[in-house]
């Protein structure tokens, strides 16, 4: 239906139209160009806060002991609460602790340990945990490797040194198989950690079974950080977070209400809630650009219906020498898809190129070790959305185009040909 002439004669009403027909062209370039600007934005600080969140599993929680604040059972307030080992063996049982995927206990070694390694020496943080914190905290093994489970059962006297930790006692020296000391116990440096944030190079980590039994610490356990099932909703991960402080409060004989018997933090709570929040800003983003685009749209619809105006004569002329109604159409819709597609690619095009380029220079920013704690990052626009784009263009082209095509289809020759 579309042959050669009918394209020559839409470039040729183009070609007479040229500053109507950029006018017309830029309100849908610069809709879509807002379009992308917007998501790509919004997909940048979304990216961001989710780095932040990239420290740790977003499933992951804390709980810490405290003093009890309001009297329960017949006992006073002011008891101090304290986990055990057995805590531990309750957590990771899947038929008591459903909600729970695994757990790594803590035991706080007292005041301020020393290293020493030769004739070099500094006092770190010293962390005690299970082999499980590892993928749960994300720690990032760079040499050797984390502690194991043999390390648990033999009450093995090993460490992972945080690189800080490395350079600080071992310099340019292989560390990997030496002794370090720690308050004058020799510990042998099984791993090195890495923290591309810095915020764990200064920390070591050794077995919390080991720590207990150097550091008479017998059973006694400080905090725990576990992996929760996950789950979708708000609710769900604060259901999760009750029903474990309940089964602790039964444990330790403490009202279940007592935030400060028993302290905890869930991180999956936050998370949701986070996301939620970028959820309802992408739809905010999409309402606006969209808002901003169909003002292009009714640009060209605007332009379109003028343009049947002026050309009544001919296509009264074009009727009256055979043309049938889904001609006139076509050429007409043909000519509004024309100008809203490449337009709106234009601006598509532009929009992408600049978020790219952000996301170049933000890119080389964070590789030089710049930007940290940036909420903001990866600001691009992912190649569904491109292609969603191209469909929401191609279709509003038609929809501008159809209300003038059907009247240009209804025009009647003899009253088209009587028109001045």
């Amino acid at each position: 239906m579309f042959d050669v002439d009918v394209w020559q004669e839409i470039f040729s009403t183009i070609k007479k139209n040229k500053l109507r027909t950029f006018l017309t062209g830029f309100s849908v370039a610069w809709g879509i160009f807002m379009l992308m600007i917007l998501l790509g934005s919004g997909n940048g600080l979304q990216n961001g806060v989710k780095e932040q969140f990239a420290d740790n599993s977003v499933n992951i929680m804390w709980m810490w002991t405290g003093e009890t604040s309001i009297p329960y059972h017949g006992l006073k307030e002011g008891r101090t609460i304290k986990f055990k080992n057995d805590d531990y063996t309750f957590l990771k049982d899947k038929e008591k602790s459903p909600d729970i995927d695994d757990v790594s206990s803590r035991f706080y070694l007292p005041g301020n340990i020393m290293y020493t390694y030769k004739n070099e020496y500094g006092s770190f943080e010293t962390s005690s945990c299970h082999p499980s914190l590892e993928w749960m905290e994300k720690v990032k093994v760079v040499s050797g490797r984390f502690i194991n489970d043999l390390d648990m059962t033999d009450f093995r006297k090993v460490i992972v040194i945080g690189d800080n930790v490395r350079k600080a006692l071992f310099k340019d020296e292989d560390p990997m198989g030496k002794y370090i000391k720690l308050n004058n116990v020799p510990f042998k440096v099984v791993g090195v950690s890495f923290d591309k944030k810095r915020q764990n190079e200064r920390t070591a980590y050794i077995p919390v079974t080991t720590a207990q039994r150097i550091f008479n610490g017998a059973d006694r356990v400080h905090t725990f950080a576990l992996t929760t099932r996950m789950v979708k909703t708000v609710e769900e991960a604060e259901a999760i977070t009750e029903r474990v402080r309940q089964n602790m409060a039964l444990r330790h004989n403490f009202d279940p209400k007592d935030k400060r018997a028993m302290g905890s933090f869930n991180m999956l709570t936050e998370y949701i809630r986070t996301m939620k929040i970028f959820q309802a800003i992408k739809i905010f983003v999409w309402i606006i650009g969209i808002g901003t685009l169909i003002a292009g749209i009714v640009g060209v619809s605007n332009i379109m219906l003028i343009l049947v105006k002026e050309r009544t004569r001919e296509i009264g002329i074009r009727k009256a020498l055979g043309a049938s109604p889904s001609s006139v159409i076509g050429l007409i819709l043909l000519e509004s898809v024309l100008i809203t597609t490449v337009a709106g690619y234009i601006g598509l095009l532009f929009g992408v190129s600049i978020m790219e380029t952000i996301n170049y220079f933000l890119e080389q920013m964070f590789a030089s070790g710049g930007g940290d704690g940036m909420f903001f990052r990866n600001p691009t626009v992912d190649f569904f959305t491109a292609i969603v784009s191209t469909l929401i263009l191609i279709i509003s082209g038609a929809i501008a185009g159809y209300l003038p095509a059907r009247k240009a289809a209804t025009v009647k020759p003899i009253e088209a040909l009587r028109d001045e």
